[in-house]
């Protein structure tokens, strides 16, 4: 019912937009999208990097591990290993393969990850779902998501009295 045709004569190429050697064998190929990495989150974090408002952000990456003094940070996200005797920041972001020994003052503290250590926050303390919160802590704020585990020692900061900044 159905028979092959075999192609007798070779398809003919598009006209050359350029001159070329007769000898040249032309070869076209269809247009097709080139896929490239999404790069829109490394843009935001170079653009926030070169506002001048932007917070001072040390992001301690999975598999990277750091010991000793944290200064001048403003923000500390760790997704990896931080072992330190004492760190002073805004914010302490623990994502949820992060680990965070040590001691840590903070305004805010978000834990996804495990800190284990003296955890001082003056706002908010908040541990996720993933969390684990391990030594003593003191804080303002307190909530725990559902499967967040606090395995401390917490005293909660008075609601009112002078805001130390840090």
């Amino acid at each position: 019912m159905f028979r092959k045709h075999r192609q007798e004569e070779t398809p003919k190429p598009a006209a050359p937009t350029t001159p070329q050697s007769t000898n040249t064998p032309q070869v076209t190929r269809p247009t097709a999208p080139v896929n490239r990495p999404d790069r829109s989150s490394t843009d935001n974090q170079a653009s926030a990097a070169q506002q001048p408002n932007a917070p001072r952000t040390l992001v301690v990456g999975r598999g990277i591990s750091v010991q000793g003094t944290i200064q001048d940070a403003e923000r500390l996200i760790v997704e990896g290993l931080v072992e330190s005797s004492s760190i002073k920041a805004k914010t302490l972001i623990v994502a949820p393969d992060g680990v965070f020994k040590g001691t840590v003052e903070v305004e805010n503290a978000e834990l996804a990850g495990t800190v284990d250590g003296t955890l001082v926050v003056r706002n908010n303390l908040k541990v996720m779902g993933t969390g684990r919160l391990l030594g003593k802590a003191e804080c303002r704020n307190f909530q725990v998501e559902l499967g967040g585990q606090v395995t401390a020692q917490l005293e909660m900061l008075p609601a009112s009295g002078p805001k130390t900044e840090i």
